[in-house]
């Protein structure tokens, strides 16, 4: 049986309220992604934000590995490149990221740049 299924550790126990880990790198990814599947509404913000984030990253990394993009790719394209508003489409779809987020981690600038761009597309997709 897996170590990580014997254990049933309190997720105010694993991340406190300090933020403190311990253990490595994929040993606290695997937690996380442990804790993003259950997360309910008994959660705290702290711990549902590091999930969303987490999960929001390994969309950006599939969709920059499917488009055969590189980190380098998203700040030399365009800000309002169609690929990058895709990518953007589905963060808004699959997560609670905000704009903010989604522009500054997809080299698209302001926030309300985003907001336009998913809205034309929306429009167009009608």
């Amino acid at each position: 049986m897996p170590f990580r299924s014997v254990l049933n550790i309190d997720t105010e126990l694993v991340l406190g309220n300090v933020g403190a880990f311990l253990g490595e790198k994929a040993f606290r990814k695997e937690l996380i992604e442990q804790i993003a599947e259950r997360v309910g509404e008994y959660h705290y913000a702290e711990e549902r934000q590091r999930s969303e984030d987490q999960k929001a990253r390994g969309i950006v990394a599939a969709e920059l590995k499917r488009i055969g993009w590189t980190e380098e790719d998203l700040k030399r394209r365009r800000k309002g490149d169609a690929k990058k508003v895709r990518i953007a489409q589905r963060l808004r779809a699959e997560t609670t990221m905000t704009l903010k987020w989604i522009a500054g981690e997809l080299q698209m600038r302001a926030w309300t740049y985003v907001s336009n761009l998913l809205s034309r597309q929306r429009r167009k997709a009608k």
